[in-house]
């Protein structure tokens, strides 16, 4: 660990230099490349520095001791030394956790699809009350949410409607909301008071930049037709809204919720650049994860994640085991619970593949 730790700090001081280069200053993709690679390792850096420091202590302070006869000299470097030692397993477990390899999409905006599935309009009724819990979970942490598409269900809620969340660290956070959501409660249709279940799907996909994924203008198709949604004679009376098909895929994306065509085009190709993305590292960790699944699920949209049962006003998440009696509060967007405790199993899990290796 610690020759990789040498190396980090190394690369740490290069980019320093780099950053300081009028040919990299004057190229605005490289300082931006540059002083994000610099970011990123900036913490494991200094907890680094502060650990050798401490263990320069004790190197000099034992070799002190072995100098001096004078009583309160000894007393004082036995105390540097003890000061110094006790700080040193903490340290060690916070370096751990900073080299564990972080997931390149932690950073990125997120683009979100919910869908009723299972129950029919209860299951869509569901989905909306997914999308008001994100929106205003998102609300919280500083972050702006658009629709870009959204096919609304006669009794209230949603068949399917994708949003993009902008905000920094969005997808580290919503990342562990991919799955199938399974509700438990007397729907306002049933007049008998029996409990109901239903399920809604959640994707999770990071936004990415064209060169993460490059989508040629013969693999796709783009048609324009009237929206059928609201927002005023404008948008039902002119070709403002977008479907885009990807020809190699068969992957079709709509968006309607802009008056803007243009606009609308460009939030489609958000969308359909984020599926093809999520296809490609689907593909590329599908061996990975069937030899190591996470302990927080393997993402799988048909995976049931969670339960929300709302006569005992619980919260359950499967992958973790995690029941909190707050549904209430949970569904009104106060996820930090839950997220944190799924962070803290992925962090966990993934500290012990790192410890398994080093063995």
């Amino acid at each position: 660990m610690f020759d990789q730790l040498e190396i980090i700090e190394n690369r740490y001081e290069q980019l320093t230099e780099l950053l300081s280069d009028p040919d990299v200053v004057s190229d605005p993709d490289k300082l931006r490349t540059y002083s994000k690679e610099q970011s990123d390792i900036h913490d494991t850096v200094e907890v680094f520095r502060v650990y050798r420091g401490h263990m320069e202590t004790i190197e000099e302070s034992k070799e002190m001791l072995k100098e001096t006869d004078d009583q309160e000299m000894i007393e004082m470097l036995k105390e540097e030394i003890s000061e110094s030692e006790s700080m040193l397993p903490k340290l060690e477990e916070d370096l751990k956790i900073l080299i564990i390899p972080k997931d390149p999409n932690d950073d990125k905006n997120v683009i979100m699809e919910i869908r009723g599935a299972a129950g029919g309009d209860e299951a869509q009724i569901f989905a909306g009350d997914l999308f008001r819990m994100y929106s205003r979970y998102a609300e919280d942490q500083g972050w702006r949410t658009e629709t870009v598409d959204a096919s609304s269900s006669e009794h209230g809620g949603f068949k399917e409607i994708s949003f993009l969340i902008q905000g920094k660290g969005a997808f580290s956070k919503l990342k562990f909301e991919n799955g199938a959501h399974r509700v438990q409660r007397v729907p306002e249709t049933e007049s008998g008071g029996r409990i109901h279940t239903s399920t809604a799907t959640v994707a999770v996909l990071p936004e990415v930049e064209d060169v993460e994924v490059n989508i040629r203008n013969e693999d796709i198709k783009i048609d324009t037709y009237r929206s059928s949604g609201a927002g005023g004679q404008h948008v039902n009376t002119t070709d403002s809204a977008v479907r885009i098909t990807h020809l190699p895929s068969g992957t079709v994306v709509t968006s309607q919720d802009e008056k803007s065509q243009i606009k609308n085009r460009e939030r489609a190709m958000k969308v359909l650049k984020a599926r093809v993305y999520d296809m490609m590292q689907q593909e590329a960790h599908a061996e990975y994860a069937e030899k190591r699944k996470s302990a927080v699920g393997t993402g799988d949209r048909s995976e049931r994640i969670r339960t929300y049962n709302y006569p005992q006003n619980r919260v359950t998440d499967h992958r973790i085991g995690l029941t909190i009696q707050k549904l209430d509060q949970i569904i009104d967007g106060n996820l930090d619970e839950i997220i944190e405790a799924l962070a803290i199993e992925e962090q966990t899990s993934k500290l012990e593949e790192l410890n398994n290796e080093t063995i």
